[in-house]
């Protein structure tokens, strides 16, 4: 049976909490929800909802290339948003960084996020790809 492997790495922001990064297990690696901390100063990047989105994918990417997989083995992706009239900015940068990839995804209003961010993405990907 696997075994639960936590995965850190200094590219993304360290857990501000009682969490991992992520959590692989056999083929897969869970995220924690990532907010648009900027690693190296732990705090919100200036901007709006397409600037945090993208600091956003920076997070997960960084997450997911430690574990062994990236944004193309994703299979499922959860958004929360503080505002649901974001969706379409963030959905924009979103395709941007999944380009013709399509994985199933969730996404719910909030009524608040971690350090007040405007956008939050958990991610469940195929470490060994498809």
């Amino acid at each position: 049976m696997s075994e639960l492997q936590p995965v850190h790495t200094d590219d993304a922001p360290a857990a501000i909490g009682p969490y991992s990064q992520g959590i692989t297990i056999g083929d897969w690696v869970f995220t924690a929800g990532q907010v648009a901390l900027d690693p190296a100063t732990m705090a919100i990047v200036a901007g709006g909802i397409a600037e945090q989105t993208d600091r956003v994918f920076r997070n997960l990417s960084a997450i997911l290339d430690t574990a062994g997989a990236s944004l193309s083995t994703v299979v499922k992706t959860t958004v929360f948003l503080a505002d649901m009239n974001d969706f379409a900015a963030m959905n924009e940068v979103y395709a941007r960084w999944f380009g013709d990839h399509r994985p199933a995804r969730s996404a719910v209003e909030v009524a608040r996020l971690p350090k007040d961010a405007m956008v939050e993405i958990e991610a469940i990907a195929r470490v060994s790809g498809f």
